[in-house]
């Protein structure tokens, strides 16, 4: 089901209302430690004054020191235990966060990842995740220091002497001033170079990606200075956030050495004066510096939280993109599939970046193709093919009409069931950065080898896979880069034939492959169609010649149907460019 508009904090709340123990207990633990902290003043002043007064002795001195270890010892197990949990929970935060990104990013249809950037979805999943965690951890740390620790401190400074407690606290006003000043601009510039970042990763990809294409045209040099532009705009936005930041640190640490000045000045005074004790003096100079840290965490507060505002302000943006792809409010299982399809009125647009506007794929679609028959798509390049067959596993969802599976609407299906039974193959192979078996099995750990054998003998890869030094175990590596296209498409098709389905969907099953290995694969699927729904779009006629219906499109609108001894004699697409091609085997077979 879709939802409205969700506000980017409300990302958060499932995650703190699960770790709500674990929040308070490591809060608790925290609140100890800067109280603890402010104890060990107190005893230096004893001290001191006891030094002073020459009324120390040496047992008396033990027992302080005693006591100071004690206490730094209780500091270091709360310690240990607020960082176990505050930090922990962050932790829990990035992985709840990038988990359910990504589930996500999977229910979205493939119309949003044609509009957007590998690239910014790397940063989304890596960089905005991570300053989310550094807010919700450390960030949380240092607000509840700036506000326990900052406020003790004052009280037990204003309990030595409020006269120069008020000196002191006299840059207050000024901190928040600067900080709230600062805050917005510090958002702008996170912002901005968030978005530098995305920018970064998804050029640098794409170079590492099309490695070979740059070195085969000599691009280096220009595809360096490509890299080299987008890497600057990336470090100018830094530096402007820097130059931001940069006023802000020091203004806190000048204010803070101010409020030292004060005391040194005021403080020795009052000393001199006998108004407050040697002791005094040092314990208050030792809050001073305790009240340095909530000062500056004020600041370092602000900067971690407005890092983590701006990601999840872009992490909302994605949370907040609709499925287009959704099920009907109770989804029919699919349990068996005859495999009957048929198109009704069918019309599909893409629509076009950034406009209202859209590119008319397919127009007034009505087609059936009866349980246990093939149908052969033909067409030219740009004229629907794969569209239509992307409309079948609802990939995408037409823009007009229906699309019927066995008499029901597809979109009444439950949407896994209805994939999981269409064995369907892309026109553009991937291969995952495994073995050959782990390509073909898709990782099903339950797939035999005698299952991988067999699928690979279909495709026509079995002699090949044998001719590896490692056989199905070959690391075909990122993308298969040690395969050429031809092995790529028939380890695609493997792939596709171990899905022992009713449905089977193939896009240009063997335009990679040579005109030999083509008529295997096709020899092979002939032998496969009994009693099962076969769909094959492709550029050789060879490929379709085969099958009960071959359908011709163009622009969209199909303007052949037929068989192939009716449509050949046509002087249409279809004709003309199997007369082409058949002289084109004739000519590599003599």
């Amino acid at each position: 089901m879709t939802t409205g508009p969700m506000k980017p904090k409300s990302l958060l709340t499932p995650y703190f209302f699960e770790n709500r123990y674990r929040i308070a207990l490591g809060l608790i633990s925290l609140i100890v430690v800067d109280l603890l902290q402010l104890l060990i003043p107190r005893i230096v002043k004893r001290a001191v004054d006891d030094l002073t007064t020459m009324q120390a002795s040496m047992s008396q001195l033990l027992v302080y020191a005693s006591t100071i270890i004690g206490i730094a010892a209780a500091i270091g197990i709360f310690r240990y235990v607020w960082r176990r949990c505050l930090l922990g929970t962050s932790r829990r935060v990035e992985e709840g966060l990038r988990n359910r990104l990504f589930d996500h990013l999977q229910q979205l249809s493939p119309a949003y990842f044609d509009r957007t950037k590998t690239g910014d979805l790397m940063a989304h999943a890596t960089n905005d995740i991570q300053q989310i965690r550094m807010a919700t951890g450390m960030g949380l740390v240092a607000l509840n220091d700036a506000v326990i620790l900052g406020a003790a401190a004052i009280a037990f400074m204003a309990y030595i002497n409020i006269t120069l407690t008020a000196l002191v606290l006299i840059p207050m006003p000024l901190i928040a001033l600067g900080t709230r000043f600062f805050s917005k601009r510090m958002h702008r510039r996170y912002q901005a170079v968030q978005a530098a970042f995305s920018d970064l990763t998804e050029v640098v990809r794409e170079r590492f990606a099309g490695i070979r294409i740059i070195k085969a045209h000599a691009r280096e040099v220009a595809e360096t200075r490509r890299v080299e532009g987008v890497s600057g705009a990336y470090v100018d936005q830094n530096i402007h956030l820097a130059r931001t930041v940069g006023v802000f640190f020091p203004m806190m640490m000048l204010l803070t050495n101010l409020s030292m000045a004060m005391v040194l000045y005021f403080g020795g005074r009052l000393t001199i004066e006998m108004t407050i004790s040697a002791g005094d003096l040092v314990a208050f100079i030792s809050y001073l510096g305790l009240l340095t840290w909530p000062m500056m965490a004020l600041g370092w507060v602000t900067n971690l939280i407005q890092r983590g505002r701006a990601s999840l302000d872009r992490i909302g943006g994605i949370f907040n993109t609709p499925v287009e792809i959704i099920e009907s409010a109770n989804p029919q299982p699919l349990e068996s599939v005859r495999g009957d399809i048929r198109f009704e009125d069918v019309s599909f647009s893409y629509p076009l970046d950034g406009r209202d506007a859209s590119a008319t794929a397919l127009q007034n679609i009505n087609l059936t193709v009866p349980a246990g028959r093939i149908l052969g798509v033909v067409g030219p390049p740009g004229s629907g093919k794969t569209t239509l067959i992307n409309l079948i596993p609802r990939l995408y969802d037409p823009t007009a009409g229906r699309v019927l599976l066995d008499g029901t609407d597809i979109r009444e299906l439950k949407l896994a069931d209805l994939r999981d039974r269409i064995a369907f193959m892309p026109q553009e192979p991937f291969m995952f950065a495994g073995t050959v078996r782990d390509n073909i099995g898709f990782g099903d750990g339950a797939v035999t080898q005698l299952q991988i054998e067999e699928t690979a003998r279909a495709s026509s890869l079995l002699a090949t896979v044998e001719g590896f030094r490692d056989g199905f175990d070959t690391i075909v590596g990122e993308k298969g880069v040690i395969l050429s296209g031809g092995q790529k498409q028939r380890i695609a098709l493997a792939r596709c034939l171990m899905k022992q389905h009713s449905i089977l969907i193939l896009d240009d099953p063997i335009s990679q492959v040579d005109f030999e290995t083509g008529a295997a694969i096709i020899a092979t699927l002939k032998s496969m169609a009994a009693g099962r729904t076969i769909i094959i779009v492709s550029h050789r006629m060879s490929a379709v010649r085969f099958a009960d219906r071959i359908i011709s499109l163009e622009e969209g609108s199909i303007v052949e149907s037929g068989s192939h001894e009716q449509l050949v004699q046509s002087d249409r697409y279809y004709g003309k460019t199997f007369r082409l091609q058949e002289l084109e085997e004739d000519f590599h077979a003599s």
